[in-house]
């Protein structure tokens, strides 16, 4: 059992609007708690009313060495509370910035699914595009916080997938939770990149700023 001086090294945010018809993000949630090293946050039990804690969360990000975002995908994006939480809490001066330094050197894992089978995602499919197609947000928010953007981990058709491949699913996500960081394909991967933004282009430095006005 974890102790209060035993600071977890995986963060998970969990976003889901609707817990209750999950078939694939609920069983990763449950999962996810019993692991030891892993603090867990339900982000639509933690803030119905959409008023993050934001001092709280940058303390149990920072405390973190790994952060994964553990959704559903809607609209070929994350959840509206999982996007606010991006808004405010990875905020200008602290997670990214002139001596922003908070998230350098951490490592960000997507983990979502989608409703859509893996067919769907490609040119000829009604999705147009390969899935990769719709990473580069996710991508580049890791690389302006100096973060490193691990390979993500996906399951397509979570309407309709055998129960045999959801089970599978789940348990690599918990192989993967308990040995990071020893995967060894993470050698490989260097350090990420940094991108360092401007003073000139955040010229109200009092005011943090999530994004482009």
């Amino acid at each position: 059992m974890r102790t209060e001086t035993q600071a977890p090294s995986t963060y998970v945010l969990a976003a889901h609007p609707d817990w209750q018809h999950s078939k694939v993000n609920l069983p990763l949630k449950q999962v996810a708690l019993d692991i030891p090293s892993v603090r867990l946050c339900d982000l639509y039990q933690t803030y119905p009313d959409y008023a993050i804690d934001v001092a709280s969360e940058q303390a149990k990000v920072a405390s973190a060495q790994l952060v994964v975002l553990l959704h559903p995908v809607q609209w070929y994006s994350m959840p509206a509370l999982l996007k606010l939480w991006v808004d405010e809490v990875l905020t200008h001066g602290w997670a990214y910035g002139t001596g922003a330094s908070a998230l350098q050197g951490k490592d960000l894992w997507l983990v979502a699914s989608t409703g859509g089978p893996e067919a769907s995602y490609h040119p000829e499919g009604y999705n147009r595009y390969f899935f990769d197609a719709f990473l580069p947000p996710y991508e580049q928010t890791a690389a302006l916080c100096g973060m490193r953007f691990l390979p993500p981990m996906v399951l397509h058709g979570a309407h309709t997938v055998p129960q045999a491949e959801i089970d599978l699913h789940i348990a690599t996500f918990a192989e993967r939770l308990r040995s990071y960081p020893n995967w060894p394909e993470l050698e490989d991967l260097g350090i990420g990149c940094s991108c360092e933004v401007p003073r000139a282009d955040r010229p109200n430095a009092s005011v943090p700023l999530p994004g482009d006005q």
